[in-house]
């Protein structure tokens, strides 16, 4: 009897659920491979690998998360220094959103994410740092109790929306800006329902609502009613107060 490396090569290979013939067929087992303690790692970095990747940060991030109760995303700008009125704000907003029942979700970074996670804390409520690879990471502040890191921005995302009942948005920059427009987007096309939206800080975002309203709505890119799809103003007992009437807690 020959040693099954002198077997005939099969004309079909059955891989799980693959199916490969003829010249598709691959030596060897997929078990083979597995155990094989031999050959290059390039594997890890191809797609299929990531895909795995990518779903044990969704697995991951849903069980961190699904047993957290009503929250609210607050967002705003890493580099806000801690003796501005906008970190004010934000430890006030924390604290608030707290005291009204909610968990308070943010970035997990510095400066306005901080700010948020602090006045959780101080309320004894529950604090969470959703936070992202990146190559100047600062990691989660001291002030996160639930921290959960991601390496892609997407997953990262869906957790924001899936686990809040709505954003505060505080000044900030480009990724600010980016989760502003992504929830504004996803209740604009009733992807999510409910969930309110405010901007707080009435000089910062003024400039934005103009813009909106002025160039996008006038010319027809967006219509009037997609600027009721959010709130603006500069008082915490009413960003709080919107938040909530809007989630019905």
């Amino acid at each position: 009897m020959g040693s099954p490396e002198e077997a005939r090569k099969p004309d079909t290979q059955r891989l799980g659920p693959v199916l490969r013939r003829r010249d598709q067929v691959q030596a060897g087992t997929t078990d083979q491979r597995l155990l094989d303690t031999e050959g290059d790692s390039e594997w890890v970095h191809t797609d299929p690998w990531r895909v795995m990747r990518i779903q044990s940060e969704f697995v991951e991030g849903f069980g961190a998360l699904a047993e957290l109760p009503g929250a609210i995303s607050v967002f705003g700008s890493a580099r806000t220094p801690v003796d501005s009125p906008d970190y004010d704000a934000g430890v006030r907003i924390g604290r608030a959103l707290v005291e009204a029942g909610f968990a308070v979700i943010t970035g997990g970074g510095p400066g306005a994410m901080e700010a948020a996670n602090k006045g959780a804390r101080d309320a004894k409520g529950i604090s969470v740092g959703l936070g992202i690879e990146l190559p100047f990471e600062q990691g989660l502040n001291p002030h996160v109790d639930i921290g959960v890191n991601f390496r892609y921005f997407f997953v990262r995302k869906t957790m924001f929306v899936k686990y809040a009942q709505g954003f505060v948005v505080l000044p900030g920059g480009l990724g600010t800006l980016d989760e502003l427009f992504e929830a504004l987007t996803l209740v604009q096309t009733r992807k999510v329902t409910r969930f309110p939206i405010v901007l707080f800080g009435t000089a910062y975002w003024t400039g934005l609502i103009d813009w909106l309203r002025n160039t996008v709505v006038a010319q027809g890119k967006a219509s009037e009613k997609d600027l009721l799809l959010f709130h603006v103003t500069d008082d915490v007992d009413e960003a709080v107060a919107l938040v909530t009437k809007e989630t019905g807690k």
